[in-house]
């Protein structure tokens, strides 16, 4: 049953990091805001992914807000790699902190959003009856928001206990005297499985495609360091946000070789590119990928980064056998988003642990009681499914969204996302994506690029009020310029021979098109910067009537 159609300023759609500061912003602004979530409470993809050793690969230090000054120097984050009852926490703080809970509307989902052109107000409802109209309406949804579930037979008929990594129960599980089994070794598989393992008593593993992991090297954060480093935030903050270092955090780099890029090894001997692979690996996180500056550009490079991986796995792997399961050969290093683990490979060292490879024995189905593949079945109390998510586009295509003349965003991505910037999209006045389609979005720390998106939106929205606007459109020309820049960039990358799901290839029947934008957050800020400073050049901008 519907309610009683409310009229804001903005809606926007989802709680966590990007919405929330979004919200902030809009208030500035001095519009009315009503936010919309489907978690009974804040925090996004950090309210739902609660799964055994979730953390994130981004340093704490850097996967923060950087919007306030005083927030920044009065929070004390415990670990080099927050984890996520920390970081859920924190997104609290923030919310109480700006009193931002009382705009959002949790347990509440969207299901369409309409463009009505003729009163050029968006008319948003939900499943729970309320009917909104906004003059913006702002998507917030998160890039890795909808699990995948995999199609695997009987997976229903289980009569054990059946997780998903991505929307985990909220109070402890406890696998103590249990055989557990785990389908997937993405990020999520890789950071639950030496957790798991510790507890169960038997632990199987589903392995469909082995992932190259490093380690995290994480480790409580030392007081006097972070004193040292917060004194000079705002020039971190800055190197972030411009791309003068890597995003995930350069923030335990010895001094004298911070900043520093070694574009590639041609010219090197074997012991000095060694010893590069070495000192990322030490150092420890996602920015392993950056121990050569053409590591996704270079085949050759590539391969060394990649071949130095796979011995440190053989190394670590004591039963070669599993060793040789786990070692990545079908894809490049770094085109499927790399793993930061803490102790994964040892895992397998564990008289407890098995690793089946699902390539060679496929899966066949899954009973009351097991999981059975063509070899033989594998007895289980309990089964967590570690399968990633319909990323990018899942949760902007689970909307009725449509835009002029009813054009329906489904219709319009048939072929694969098309924005503009991935911020906004022809045919849909008035409609911004947040690292949406075409944004570097998961190609970096999603904090900055989040930061950026909204800032940007939030000074178009500023202009639009100064200039007496009410309506922005992305150009259709605009967008397929863009949508070529971004196959460009990528096919010069090694990102296309990935197979991943930032190509949609985890998804049966999903467009393979390379979603994100590879340039880098640096060269994207300039280019939006400079779309900016030309009027929002690429988007129509109507005066009101």
């Amino acid at each position: 049953m519907q309610g009683p159609e409310e009229e804001f300023d903005a809606v926007v759609v989802g709680a966590g990091f990007a919405g929330l500061y979004m919200l902030h912003r809009l208030r500035d602004l001095g519009f009315t805001v009503r936010v919309f979530e489907a978690g009974d409470g804040i925090g996004g993809t950090w309210y739902w992914n609660r799964y055994p050793g979730a953390r994130c690969d981004a340093e704490s230090l850097a996967y923060s807000y950087s919007f306030s000054a005083e927030l920044e120097q009065d929070w004390e984050w415990s670990e080099r790699y927050a984890s996520q009852p920390e970081i859920l926490r924190y997104i609290e703080h923030v919310a109480d902190r700006f009193d931002l809970k009382r705009d959002v509307r949790c347990g509440t989902q969207v299901t369409t959003a309409c463009f009505d052109e003729a009163a050029n107000l968006w008319r948003v409802e939900t499943d729970r009856g309320d009917v909104v109209r906004a003059r913006f309406c702002i998507m917030a949804t998160g890039c890795l928001s909808v699990p995948q579930t995999p199609d695997i037979p009987g997976l229903d008929t289980f009569g054990g206990t059946l997780y998903q990594a991505s929307k985990w129960p909220h109070e402890k599980v406890d696998f103590s005297g249990l055989r557990v089994g785990v389908i997937g070794t993405g990020s999520s598989g890789i950071q639950a499985i030496p957790v798991i393992a510790q507890q169960a008593q038997h632990l199987t593993v589903f392995q469909r495609t082995a992932n190259y992991s490093v380690p995290a090297q994480n480790a409580p954060l030392d007081r006097d360091w972070v004193t040292t480093y917060k004194k000079d935030y705002r020039s971190h903050r800055d190197d972030y946000r411009h791309g003068r270092v890597s995003s995930f955090g350069d923030l335990q780099l010895p001094d004298e070789y911070r900043g520093v890029v070694i574009e590639s090894p041609v010219g090197m001997s074997a012991e000095e590119i060694e010893a590069n692979y070495e000192r990322y690996w030490q150092q420890g996180g996602a920015r392993f990928i950056g121990s050569f500056a053409d590591v996704l550009i270079s085949e050759s490079t590539n391969e060394l980064a990649a071949e130095f991986v796979r011995n440190k796995i053989r190394e670590t792997v004591k039963d070669q056998e599993v060793a040789k399961i786990l070692t990545p050969t079908t894809h490049p290093i770094g085109t499927k988003r790399i793993c930061v683990d803490t102790q994964y490979y040892e895992t397998f060292n564990r008289p407890n642990v098995t690793l089946v490879d699902v390539t060679q024995t496929p899966l066949e189905e899954v009973t009351a009681t097991a999981v059975r593949t063509t070899q033989g079945e594998y007895e289980l109390d309990v089964l967590v499914l570690a399968t990633g998510f319909d990323a990018m586009t899942g949760a902007l295509l689970g909307m009725d969204i449509r835009g002029r003349g009813g054009l329906s965003l489904r219709e319009k991505w048939q072929a694969g996302p098309r924005s503009y910037l991935g911020l906004g999209i022809a045919g849909f006045p008035n409609l911004f994506t947040i690292t949406g389609p075409g944004s570097p979005s998961v190609l970096s720390n999603v904090l900055v690029s989040i930061e950026q998106h909204v800032d940007w939106i939030a000074d178009l929205l500023a202009h639009m009020q100064t200039a007496k606007l009410d309506r922005f459109e992305a150009a259709i020309e605009a967008e397929d310029r863009w949508v070529d820049h971004v196959n460009q960039v990528a096919n010069a990358t090694l990102f296309p021979k990935g197979g991943s799901w930032y190509l949609g290839a985890n998804v049966p029947g999903k467009p393979r098109v390379f979603m994100p934008y590879a340039g880098g957050v640096g060269p994207y800020r300039d280019i939006c910067d400079r779309v900016a400073s030309k009027g929002y050049e690429g988007f129509s901008l109507r005066e009101a009537s």
